[in-house]
Protein backbone atom coordinates (compact mmCIF):
# COMPACT_ATOMS: atom_id res chain seq x y z
CA UNK A 1 0.00 0.00 0.00
CA UNK A 2 1.67 3.45 -1.33
CA UNK A 3 0.35 5.43 1.78
CA UNK A 4 2.44 7.65 4.18
CA UNK A 5 1.69 6.48 7.84
CA UNK A 6 1.54 8.04 11.22
CA UNK A 7 4.94 7.27 11.90
CA UNK A 8 5.90 9.28 9.03
CA UNK A 9 4.49 12.26 10.46
CA UNK A 10 5.97 11.74 13.36
CA UNK A 11 9.24 12.02 12.56
CA UNK A 12 8.66 14.93 10.90
CA UNK A 13 7.52 16.49 13.96
CA UNK A 14 4.27 17.75 15.21
CA UNK A 15 5.10 19.58 18.09
CA UNK A 16 3.15 22.75 18.29
CA UNK A 17 1.67 21.55 14.75
CA UNK A 18 -2.05 21.36 14.23
CA UNK A 19 -2.86 18.01 13.40
CA UNK A 20 -6.52 17.23 11.90
CA UNK A 21 -8.03 13.51 12.61
CA UNK A 22 -10.43 12.00 11.24
CA UNK A 23 -12.07 9.30 13.64
CA UNK A 24 -15.03 7.68 13.23
CA UNK A 25 -16.24 8.30 16.63
CA UNK A 26 -19.68 7.05 15.71
CA UNK A 27 -21.05 5.24 18.52
CA UNK A 28 -23.97 3.38 20.10
CA UNK A 29 -26.23 5.83 22.25
CA UNK A 30 -28.86 4.37 24.99
CA UNK A 31 -32.32 6.33 23.18
CA UNK A 32 -33.72 7.28 26.96
CA UNK A 33 -30.41 8.31 28.85
CA UNK A 34 -28.21 9.25 25.72
CA UNK A 35 -25.60 7.30 27.50
CA UNK A 36 -22.72 6.08 25.16
CA UNK A 37 -23.85 1.86 25.31
CA UNK A 38 -20.02 0.95 23.68
CA UNK A 39 -16.93 2.71 23.46
CA UNK A 40 -15.14 0.28 21.30
CA UNK A 41 -15.13 2.62 18.30
CA UNK A 42 -13.60 5.44 20.75
CA UNK A 43 -10.92 2.96 22.30
CA UNK A 44 -10.04 2.18 18.67
CA UNK A 45 -8.58 5.86 17.84
CA UNK A 46 -6.71 6.38 21.25
CA UNK A 47 -3.49 4.43 19.85
CA UNK A 48 -3.20 7.47 17.23
CA UNK A 49 -4.27 10.41 19.20
CA UNK A 50 -2.11 9.39 22.32
CA UNK A 51 1.00 8.89 20.43
CA UNK A 52 0.09 12.62 18.37
CA UNK A 53 -0.88 14.20 21.81
CA UNK A 54 2.45 12.61 23.70
CA UNK A 55 4.60 13.98 20.44
CA UNK A 56 3.34 17.28 21.51
CA UNK A 57 0.47 18.06 18.49
CA UNK A 58 -2.91 20.33 18.73
CA UNK A 59 -4.68 17.68 17.91
CA UNK A 60 -8.45 18.49 16.37
CA UNK A 61 -10.73 15.76 16.10
CA UNK A 62 -13.96 15.35 13.71
CA UNK A 63 -15.59 12.93 13.47
CA UNK A 64 -19.54 11.98 12.20
CA UNK A 65 -22.17 10.39 14.20
CA UNK A 66 -25.44 9.13 13.69
CA UNK A 67 -27.30 10.38 10.05
CA UNK A 68 -28.59 13.69 10.99
CA UNK A 69 -29.69 15.93 7.85
CA UNK A 70 -27.37 18.34 7.57
CA UNK A 71 -28.20 20.70 10.41
CA UNK A 72 -27.68 20.49 14.40
CA UNK A 73 -29.47 18.01 15.75
CA UNK A 74 -28.87 17.37 19.96
CA UNK A 75 -29.72 13.61 19.68
CA UNK A 76 -26.83 13.33 17.40
CA UNK A 77 -24.74 15.69 19.02
CA UNK A 78 -20.86 14.50 20.38
CA UNK A 79 -20.61 16.17 23.32
CA UNK A 80 -21.15 12.45 25.50
CA UNK A 81 -18.09 11.06 23.17
CA UNK A 82 -15.90 13.90 24.02
CA UNK A 83 -16.48 12.78 27.54
CA UNK A 84 -15.71 9.50 27.15
CA UNK A 85 -12.66 10.41 25.27
CA UNK A 86 -11.27 12.61 27.67
CA UNK A 87 -11.77 9.41 30.69
CA UNK A 88 -10.05 7.06 28.58
CA UNK A 89 -7.25 9.59 27.33
CA UNK A 90 -7.04 10.53 31.02
CA UNK A 91 -6.93 14.88 29.97
CA UNK A 92 -9.72 17.43 29.00
CA UNK A 93 -11.20 16.94 25.17
CA UNK A 94 -12.12 20.90 24.55
CA UNK A 95 -15.36 20.52 22.89
CA UNK A 96 -16.78 23.12 20.22
CA UNK A 97 -20.16 23.61 19.82
CA UNK A 98 -20.04 23.90 16.14
CA UNK A 99 -17.93 21.88 13.43
CA UNK A 100 -16.44 25.15 11.62
CA UNK A 101 -18.31 27.92 12.46
CA UNK A 102 -17.05 30.20 15.60
CA UNK A 103 -16.85 27.49 18.70
CA UNK A 104 -14.91 25.73 16.58
CA UNK A 105 -12.33 28.39 15.79
CA UNK A 106 -11.87 29.29 19.15
CA UNK A 107 -11.79 26.49 20.50
CA UNK A 108 -8.61 25.43 18.19
CA UNK A 109 -7.24 28.63 18.53
CA UNK A 110 -6.56 28.30 22.48
CA UNK A 111 -5.16 24.97 22.18
CA UNK A 112 -1.65 24.22 23.64
CA UNK A 113 0.94 21.78 22.96
CA UNK A 114 -0.88 17.92 23.96
CA UNK A 115 -4.31 19.46 23.93
CA UNK A 116 -6.93 17.52 21.99
CA UNK A 117 -10.48 19.11 20.87
CA UNK A 118 -13.15 17.70 19.17
CA UNK A 119 -15.52 19.49 16.99
CA UNK A 120 -19.15 19.12 16.86
CA UNK A 121 -21.01 15.94 14.46
CA UNK A 122 -19.45 16.90 10.46
CA UNK A 123 -22.86 15.45 9.50
CA UNK A 124 -24.65 18.44 11.34
CA UNK A 125 -23.25 20.33 7.67
CA UNK A 126 -24.49 19.70 4.34
CA UNK A 127 -21.42 19.76 2.62
CA UNK A 128 -19.91 16.86 4.46
CA UNK A 129 -22.03 14.51 2.58
CA UNK A 130 -23.20 16.59 -0.55
CA UNK A 131 -22.60 14.80 -4.24
CA UNK A 132 -21.72 18.61 -5.84
CA UNK A 133 -18.26 18.58 -5.45
CA UNK A 134 -18.46 22.17 -5.38
CA UNK A 135 -20.18 22.40 -1.79
CA UNK A 136 -18.90 19.16 -0.64
CA UNK A 137 -15.18 21.35 -1.59
CA UNK A 138 -16.18 24.23 0.38
CA UNK A 139 -16.78 22.75 3.58
CA UNK A 140 -13.32 21.15 3.29
CA UNK A 141 -11.49 24.10 2.99
CA UNK A 142 -13.07 25.54 5.82
CA UNK A 143 -12.46 21.90 7.77
CA UNK A 144 -8.85 21.55 6.45
CA UNK A 145 -8.33 25.31 7.81
CA UNK A 146 -7.88 23.66 11.36
CA UNK A 147 -4.84 21.70 9.76
CA UNK A 148 -1.12 21.74 9.55
CA UNK A 149 -1.65 17.72 8.44
CA UNK A 150 -4.38 15.32 8.18
CA UNK A 151 -4.59 12.04 9.73
CA UNK A 152 -7.45 9.47 8.46
CA UNK A 153 -8.23 6.98 11.12
CA UNK A 154 -11.50 6.36 10.21
CA UNK A 155 -12.06 3.37 8.80
CA UNK A 156 -15.58 2.88 9.53
CA UNK A 157 -16.27 5.98 6.64
CA UNK A 158 -13.22 5.34 4.27
CA UNK A 159 -16.19 3.86 1.58
CA UNK A 160 -17.66 7.18 1.64
CA UNK A 161 -17.16 10.23 -0.50
CA UNK A 162 -17.59 12.82 1.97
CA UNK A 163 -16.07 16.23 2.37
CA UNK A 164 -13.72 15.09 5.63
CA UNK A 165 -12.41 11.75 3.85
CA UNK A 166 -12.34 12.23 0.27
CA UNK A 167 -11.57 16.27 -0.34
CA UNK A 168 -9.39 17.22 2.87
CA UNK A 169 -6.74 14.48 2.16
CA UNK A 170 -6.06 16.88 -1.01
CA UNK A 171 -5.40 20.18 0.86
CA UNK A 172 -3.06 19.17 3.48
CA UNK A 173 -0.76 16.32 3.89
CA UNK A 174 -2.50 13.64 5.04
CA UNK A 175 -1.06 10.05 6.68
CA UNK A 176 -3.01 6.65 7.45
CA UNK A 177 -3.21 6.22 11.41
CA UNK A 178 -2.41 3.15 13.25
CA UNK A 179 -5.83 1.95 12.84
CA UNK A 180 -6.98 2.47 8.72
CA UNK A 181 -3.20 0.84 8.47
CA UNK A 182 -4.14 -2.00 10.62
CA UNK A 183 -7.14 -2.51 8.62
CA UNK A 184 -5.82 -2.18 5.52
CA UNK A 185 -2.94 -4.84 5.68
CA UNK A 186 -5.60 -7.23 7.35
CA UNK A 187 -7.65 -7.37 4.83
CA UNK A 188 -5.70 -7.27 2.46
CA UNK A 189 -4.12 -10.39 3.58
CA UNK A 190 -7.73 -11.62 2.76
CA UNK A 191 -8.21 -10.57 -0.24
CA UNK A 192 -4.75 -11.61 -1.61
CA UNK A 193 -4.00 -15.52 -0.90
CA UNK A 194 -5.17 -16.41 2.62
CA UNK A 195 -3.38 -19.34 4.09
CA UNK A 196 -6.31 -22.34 3.46
CA UNK A 197 -8.43 -23.48 4.46
CA UNK A 198 -10.21 -20.28 4.03
CA UNK A 199 -13.79 -20.05 5.43
CA UNK A 200 -16.06 -17.39 5.38
CA UNK A 201 -19.36 -17.07 7.80
CA UNK A 202 -21.63 -14.50 6.68
CA UNK A 203 -25.05 -13.51 8.87
CA UNK A 204 -27.38 -10.78 8.47
CA UNK A 205 -31.04 -9.96 7.20
CA UNK A 206 -30.37 -9.42 3.61
CA UNK A 207 -29.15 -11.52 0.49
CA UNK A 208 -29.29 -8.33 -1.09
CA UNK A 209 -26.74 -6.68 1.55
CA UNK A 210 -24.31 -9.23 1.08
CA UNK A 211 -25.09 -10.56 -2.40
CA UNK A 212 -21.70 -8.84 -4.01
CA UNK A 213 -19.32 -10.15 -1.20
CA UNK A 214 -20.68 -13.16 -2.08
CA UNK A 215 -19.92 -13.08 -5.69
CA UNK A 216 -16.44 -11.95 -5.17
CA UNK A 217 -15.84 -14.66 -2.21
CA UNK A 218 -16.91 -17.81 -3.75
CA UNK A 219 -14.10 -18.47 -6.22
CA UNK A 220 -11.43 -17.57 -3.27
CA UNK A 221 -13.19 -19.49 -0.51
CA UNK A 222 -13.09 -23.07 0.57
CA UNK A 223 -16.46 -23.06 2.85
CA UNK A 224 -19.35 -20.13 3.17
CA UNK A 225 -21.05 -20.72 5.87
CA UNK A 226 -24.47 -19.04 5.78
CA UNK A 227 -26.97 -17.59 8.73
CA UNK A 228 -28.76 -15.05 10.47
CA UNK A 229 -32.34 -13.67 8.05
CA UNK A 230 -30.65 -14.25 4.83
CA UNK A 231 -30.18 -17.92 4.81
CA UNK A 232 -34.38 -17.96 4.39
CA UNK A 233 -33.76 -16.66 0.94
CA UNK A 234 -31.64 -19.46 0.55
CA UNK A 235 -33.52 -22.62 2.13
CA UNK A 236 -36.33 -21.11 -0.16
CA UNK A 237 -34.48 -21.33 -3.01
CA UNK A 238 -34.08 -25.19 -2.38
CA UNK A 239 -38.08 -25.26 -1.91
CA UNK A 240 -38.38 -25.63 1.60
CA UNK A 241 -40.59 -23.93 3.50
CA UNK A 242 -39.86 -20.53 5.50
CA UNK A 243 -43.38 -19.44 6.90
CA UNK A 244 -43.05 -16.27 8.11
CA UNK A 245 -39.68 -15.71 8.20
CA UNK A 246 -37.24 -12.81 6.85
CA UNK A 247 -37.34 -13.36 3.11
CA UNK A 248 -36.45 -11.44 -0.23
CA UNK A 249 -38.38 -12.63 -2.72
CA UNK A 250 -36.98 -11.32 -5.59
CA UNK A 251 -33.55 -13.08 -4.25
CA UNK A 252 -34.72 -16.76 -4.70
CA UNK A 253 -33.67 -17.18 -8.04
CA UNK A 254 -29.98 -15.32 -7.90
CA UNK A 255 -29.40 -17.53 -4.51
CA UNK A 256 -30.16 -20.65 -6.36
CA UNK A 257 -28.20 -19.76 -9.05
CA UNK A 258 -25.07 -19.16 -6.32
CA UNK A 259 -25.91 -22.83 -4.94
CA UNK A 260 -26.21 -24.75 -8.13
CA UNK A 261 -22.30 -22.55 -8.99
CA UNK A 262 -21.20 -23.05 -5.17
CA UNK A 263 -20.10 -26.84 -6.28
CA UNK A 264 -20.77 -27.84 -2.05
CA UNK A 265 -18.87 -24.75 -1.06
CA UNK A 266 -22.20 -22.85 0.71
CA UNK A 267 -23.12 -24.68 4.04
CA UNK A 268 -26.64 -23.70 4.68
CA UNK A 269 -28.33 -24.63 8.51
CA UNK A 270 -29.77 -27.95 9.40
CA UNK A 271 -32.14 -26.46 12.06
CA UNK A 272 -33.20 -23.41 13.23
CA UNK A 273 -34.75 -21.89 16.09
CA UNK A 274 -38.52 -21.17 15.01
CA UNK A 275 -40.92 -18.28 16.76
CA UNK A 276 -44.63 -17.01 17.10
CA UNK A 277 -43.68 -13.57 16.84
CA UNK A 278 -40.36 -11.37 16.70
CA UNK A 279 -40.32 -10.61 20.47
CA UNK A 280 -38.15 -11.51 23.07
CA UNK A 281 -40.40 -13.66 25.47
CA UNK A 282 -42.40 -14.98 22.23
CA UNK A 283 -43.10 -19.24 22.09
CA UNK A 284 -39.86 -21.07 20.29
CA UNK A 285 -38.50 -24.32 19.55
CA UNK A 286 -36.27 -25.61 17.61
CA UNK A 287 -37.54 -27.26 14.39
CA UNK A 288 -35.60 -28.82 11.11
CA UNK A 289 -34.74 -26.15 8.71
CA UNK A 290 -36.71 -28.00 5.58
CA UNK A 291 -39.73 -28.23 8.74
CA UNK A 292 -40.41 -24.81 9.48
CA UNK A 293 -44.30 -24.14 10.49
CA UNK A 294 -46.39 -22.08 8.24
CA UNK A 295 -47.29 -19.58 11.05
CA UNK A 296 -43.24 -19.22 12.46
CA UNK A 297 -40.43 -17.00 11.78
CA UNK A 298 -37.37 -18.78 12.08
CA UNK A 299 -35.09 -16.03 14.52
CA UNK A 300 -31.84 -18.05 15.20
CA UNK A 301 -29.81 -20.99 13.61
CA UNK A 302 -29.85 -24.44 15.70
CA UNK A 303 -27.34 -26.01 17.97
CA UNK A 304 -26.97 -29.11 14.87
CA UNK A 305 -26.50 -26.49 13.05
CA UNK A 306 -23.88 -24.66 15.32
CA UNK A 307 -22.22 -28.12 15.60
CA UNK A 308 -21.60 -28.70 11.60
CA UNK A 309 -20.48 -25.04 11.31
CA UNK A 310 -18.02 -25.75 14.37
CA UNK A 311 -16.91 -28.49 12.61
CA UNK A 312 -16.25 -26.41 9.36
CA UNK A 313 -14.40 -23.80 11.56
CA UNK A 314 -11.95 -26.21 13.25
CA UNK A 315 -10.27 -27.23 9.90
CA UNK A 316 -9.58 -23.81 8.99
CA UNK A 317 -6.31 -21.54 8.63
CA UNK A 318 -8.18 -17.94 7.63
CA UNK A 319 -11.49 -17.41 8.52
CA UNK A 320 -13.37 -14.04 8.53
CA UNK A 321 -17.15 -13.21 10.19
CA UNK A 322 -19.50 -10.11 9.03
CA UNK A 323 -23.02 -10.62 10.59
CA UNK A 324 -24.76 -12.65 13.32
CA UNK A 325 -26.69 -15.81 13.39
CA UNK A 326 -29.64 -14.91 14.38
CA UNK A 327 -31.57 -11.82 16.85
CA UNK A 328 -28.88 -11.80 19.10
CA UNK A 329 -30.01 -8.67 20.82
CA UNK A 330 -32.82 -11.19 22.24
CA UNK A 331 -30.71 -13.64 24.66
CA UNK A 332 -33.56 -16.64 23.63
CA UNK A 333 -31.84 -16.15 20.48
CA UNK A 334 -28.54 -15.52 20.84
CA UNK A 335 -27.29 -18.84 21.05
CA UNK A 336 -26.07 -19.61 17.57
CA UNK A 337 -24.38 -16.29 17.43
CA UNK A 338 -22.64 -17.07 20.86
CA UNK A 339 -21.48 -20.68 20.09
CA UNK A 340 -20.05 -20.10 15.88
CA UNK A 341 -18.49 -16.95 17.94
CA UNK A 342 -16.73 -19.20 20.46
CA UNK A 343 -16.18 -21.71 17.84
CA UNK A 344 -13.93 -18.89 15.64
CA UNK A 345 -12.50 -17.99 18.54
CA UNK A 346 -11.05 -21.71 19.35
CA UNK A 347 -9.33 -22.50 15.75
CA UNK A 348 -5.95 -22.09 15.01
CA UNK A 349 -6.76 -19.43 12.17
CA UNK A 350 -5.95 -16.19 11.22
CA UNK A 351 -9.15 -15.15 12.65
CA UNK A 352 -10.86 -11.70 11.40
CA UNK A 353 -14.33 -10.09 12.67
CA UNK A 354 -15.68 -8.07 10.01
CA UNK A 355 -17.53 -4.92 11.96
CA UNK A 356 -20.60 -4.20 12.32
CA UNK A 357 -23.12 -5.82 14.24
CA UNK A 358 -20.63 -9.08 14.37
CA UNK A 359 -18.12 -6.58 16.44
CA UNK A 360 -21.51 -5.33 18.34
CA UNK A 361 -22.23 -8.79 18.96
CA UNK A 362 -19.00 -10.01 20.98
CA UNK A 363 -18.59 -6.96 22.92
CA UNK A 364 -22.63 -7.68 23.67
CA UNK A 365 -22.26 -11.07 24.40
CA UNK A 366 -19.22 -10.99 26.87
CA UNK A 367 -17.24 -12.28 24.66
CA UNK A 368 -12.99 -12.31 24.95
CA UNK A 369 -12.30 -10.12 22.52
CA UNK A 370 -8.33 -10.99 22.37
CA UNK A 371 -9.98 -14.75 21.04
CA UNK A 372 -10.28 -12.97 17.83
CA UNK A 373 -7.05 -12.12 15.31
CA UNK A 374 -8.56 -8.81 14.29
CA UNK A 375 -12.03 -7.12 14.91
CA UNK A 376 -13.17 -4.37 12.62
CA UNK A 377 -14.50 -1.13 13.18
CA UNK A 378 -16.17 -0.86 9.62
CA UNK A 379 -18.43 -3.57 8.54
CA UNK A 380 -19.88 -1.69 5.48
CA UNK A 381 -15.93 -0.76 4.52
CA UNK A 382 -14.60 -4.52 5.04
CA UNK A 383 -16.86 -6.00 2.90
CA UNK A 384 -16.79 -3.55 0.22
CA UNK A 385 -12.71 -3.66 0.33
CA UNK A 386 -13.19 -7.61 0.03
CA UNK A 387 -15.25 -7.32 -2.37
CA UNK A 388 -12.35 -5.10 -4.45
CA UNK A 389 -13.70 -1.95 -4.66
CA UNK A 390 -12.05 1.83 -4.97
CA UNK A 391 -12.92 3.09 -1.18
CA UNK A 392 -12.93 7.16 -2.00
CA UNK A 393 -10.80 7.54 1.82
CA UNK A 394 -8.14 4.95 0.58
CA UNK A 395 -7.46 6.53 -2.70
CA UNK A 396 -7.62 9.96 -1.23
CA UNK A 397 -4.56 8.89 1.46
CA UNK A 398 -2.43 7.31 -2.01
CA UNK A 399 -2.60 10.39 -4.19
Amino acid sequence: MSIRNLDDLLAEGVSGRRVLVRADLNVPLDKQTGEITDDGRIRAVLPTLGALVQAGAKVVVCSHLGRPKGAPDPQYSLRPVAGRLGELLDAPVHFATDTVGESARTTVDALADGQVALLENLRFNKGETSKDDTERGAFADQLAAFGEAYVDDAFGAVHRKHASVHDVPARLPHVAGRLVLREVEVLSRLAGEPERPYVVVLGGSKVSDKLAVIEALLPKVDRLLIGGGMCFTFLKAQGHEVGTSLLEQEMVETCGNLLARAEGKILLPVDVVAADAFAPDAAHDTVPADGIPSHRLGLDIGPETVAGFTAALSQAKTVFWNGPMGVFEMPAFANGTRGVAEAITKTDAFTVVGGGDSAAAVRSLGLDESGFNHISTGGGASLEYLEGKTLPGIAALEN
